[in-house]
C-alpha cells in the first residue's frame, strides 16, 4: 500500500484497486481510519481527536490530489507524494 504523505506521527495511504467510495487510509499510533476524500467522514475505525482534527486539515488542503491519486490507483497507475501538514 503506497504511502501518500506523512506527518506528525500520521501516515496517509492509498491502496491500488480499493473499493469505492474513494478514501485513504490514516494510521495514528495503534489507531487506523478510513476516510472519505470528498467529504472527510469516516467510513471505519477512528482516531484519537487531535489526529482527526489534524488529517481533517490535510484532507481539505490536498483533496484535489488525493482524487488524482484514486483516480491513478484505480488504473493501477504509479501514485504521486503529497506534502505533508506543517
Amino acid at each position: 500500500m503506497p504511502r501518500l504523505s506523512e506527518f506528525f506521527g500520521i501516515v496517509i495511504l492509498m491502496y491500488f484497486a480499493d473499493h469505492n467510495p474513494p478514501h485513504f487510509h490514516a494510521v495514528h499510533g495503534g489507531d487506523a481510519a478510513l476516510v472519505r476524500i470528498d467529504d472527510g467522514r469516516l467510513l471505519a475505525g477512528g482516531l484519537g481527536r487531535t489526529a482527526s482534527e489534524l488529517v481533517e486539515r490535510w484532507r481539505v488542503l490536498h483533496r484535489d490530489e488525493l482524487l488524482s491519486n484514486w483516480s491513478a490507483a484505480t488504473e493501477l497507475r504509479p501514485l504521486q507524494q503529497i506534502e505533508p501538514l506543517r
